[in-house]
């Protein structure tokens, strides 16, 4: 596959994102690449388009699928080569990606703050105001997460529409400033 100069600037910007965003660089850029093909890629011919090496792009692509940002397909009778393809759903993508570092980092923060709470309330040397610190952080991330699987059952369309009242919601509220 040929990358055009803004192909090639998307590809490797989302890479250098990636790096912020707890991915490897290249699996990031594996990413991007399918994301922008209109077709799906054998491992080949990303490794050759990216000059990565092929087992560079192997353990790229295994980490995008545990993900669940890219899918195996077979695209031609004969052709026994596993061809790869983004999903291209954007906020699908952003779903996948937020539930991914969720359960890696989130998740353990909570069980984490749920047992020093506990631990820290049986503790007589633990300092008021530090089990209160650690209870108000527990609190809020609760709170959050909450809001955050409410979300998640609205429909894509639906919470978009929401997303997209932003300003109009935020002045409607009685204690914002306008």
């Amino acid at each position: 596959m040929t990358l055009t100069a803004s192909m090639e600037r998307f590809v490797l910007h989302w890479g250098e994102m990636g790096t912020r965003w707890g991915f490897n660089r290249s699996v990031a850029q594996v990413h991007a690449l399918l994301y922008l093909s209109p077709k799906p890629l054998n491992a080949e011919e990303i490794a050759d388009t990216l000059v990565l090496a092929r087992s560079n792009v192997s353990s790229s692509l295994k980490e995008l699928q545990s993900f669940g940002l890219i899918k195996v397909t077979h695209v031609v009778v004969g052709d026994r080569r596993d061809y790869f393809e983004a999903i291209k759903d954007v906020q699908e993508m952003f779903n996948l990606v937020v539930e991914g570092r969720r359960k890696r980092e989130i998740d353990p923060t909570l069980s984490l703050l749920r047992d020093l709470c506990i631990e820290a309330n049986a503790d007589t040397e633990t300092d008021a105001e530090v089990k209160k610190r650690m209870a108000d952080m527990l609190d809020f991330l609760e709170v959050m997460t909450h809001w955050y699987d409410q979300l998640r059952k609205l429909p894509n369309n639906t919470l978009m529409q929401l997303v997209k009242l932003g300003d109009t919601v935020v002045r409607l509220l009685p204690f914002t400033n306008k």
